[in-house]
């Protein structure tokens, strides 16, 4: 499938604006024009982590699936789980357009989407019409641009999506949001990671994994604050990265002055370092997801030997198209058989002292 969109779907959608095309693909999911491209579960590729079983380590990030619209045919894709959001308790259009950018030459987008989402409660009906399915699928939460109280946006996401969600996401990174990396801060991350977690923490039912998703711009030093603070709060795991603010190494000719935050290929090294480096500092029991740059199955193994437990992808599917995350899960599989290794979990770690010992690119 990822040969035939290369050859003919790329073309047509990339005729398109980029919106206008994430929105047909959106459409084509729902409606069943995509056929479903399920590999195989190897029992090798399963994953168990902050207390969910996954069939693989392959997940489609936020971003695609803003307004929790289609996580199952996400699912049928061959995605081991699906996140859904960024998802902000009142609707907001988000930033004027245009606001997404292709770097043809890079492989790689710039978005200043800003969080635009229908907000939480159409998200709750239709998580709430699928909540038999089977499938794990994550809930990323934000704040509303003008909130006057941010925090407060994140603890209403996990009142509101705590009995639909498999684990949820705090999302804090995104650079489309002014002040919203702020959170990132010391004592930022303290408050909002004591409310949040204590708010999951007097749900009644089953508990559900949170995940801090942090950015690929932070100083040593801030990794450290950052690595304290997980290290005093019953936090279930990473999400490392979000976007880039760099545009260091961009071959395009195009666009590369928009702002906005960096996805894609250029984003993998610089991502796999800032994951490294942070499984240096909060040790082996936690959970981390690798995301930034996936497009193959060597790249999605790459972040596995860098410390990552699960991985996720977005950008690499816009230029590879939808067949991409089954060729990545056989990919993954292929290679276990080749180099007789029992399970991908063997993996993790392998690479983790040389890819920390990497500075963070300028």
């Amino acid at each position: 499938m990822s040969r035939l969109f290369g050859s003919i779907g790329r073309k047509m959608l990339f005729r398109l604006d980029p919106e206008d095309a994430h929105g047909l693909s959106i459409k084509a999911l729902k409606t069943g024009l995509v056929p479903a491209c399920l590999p195989n579960n190897d029992p090798a590729l399963r994953v168990a982590v902050a207390g969910l079983s996954f069939p693989n380590p392959l997940g489609m990030a936020a971003g695609y699936d803003k307004n929790a619209e289609i996580p199952d045919a996400l699912l049928r894709l061959g995605f081991g789980f699906a996140e859904v959001g960024t998802l902000t308790p009142r609707a907001q259009s988000g930033n004027p357009k245009p606001r997404i950018f292709r770097l043809l030459e890079d492989n790689a987008v710039i978005n200043r989407l800003g969080f635009n989402n229908e907000g939480h409660d159409p998200a709750f009906r239709r998580l709430n019409e699928r909540r038999s399915h089977a499938g794990i699928v994550g809930i990323n939460i934000g704040s509303n641009k003008d909130s006057t109280d941010r925090v407060a946006d994140y603890v209403a996401g996990i009142r509101k999506f705590h009995a639909l969600a498999s684990y949820f996401t705090v999302n804090i990174s995104s650079p489309n949001t002014p002040g919203l990396r702020d959170l990132q801060a010391r004592e930022s991350v303290r408050e909002l990671l004591e409310k949040v977690l204590d708010t999951r923490d007097a749900q009644p039912g089953v508990r559900r994994p949170v995940f801090l998703k942090i950015a690929p711009d932070l100083t040593e030093a801030s990794l450290d604050d950052i690595a304290a603070e997980i290290g005093s709060h019953s936090l279930d795991g990473l999400i490392i990265s979000n976007t880039t603010v760099s545009r260091a190494g961009l071959k395009s000719g195009k666009s590369t002055g928009e702002a906005g935050g960096l996805s894609g290929a250029p984003l993998f090294e610089r991502s796999t370092i800032v994951l490294a480096k942070m499984r240096q500092r909060v040790g082996t029991d936690l959970a981390i997801i690798g995301v930034g740059g996936i497009d193959s199955a060597a790249t999605a193994i790459a972040k596995i030997r860098a410390g990552a437990d699960l991985v996720q992808l977005y950008t690499g599917m816009i230029f590879s198209g939808p067949g991409l995350a089954s060729e990545i899960v056989k990919g993954m599989s292929a290679t276990l058989k080749r180099d007789s290794v029992s399970t991908i979990a063997a993996l993790r770690d392998c690479d983790v002292d040389d890819w920390a010992a990497k500075a963070i690119p300028v």
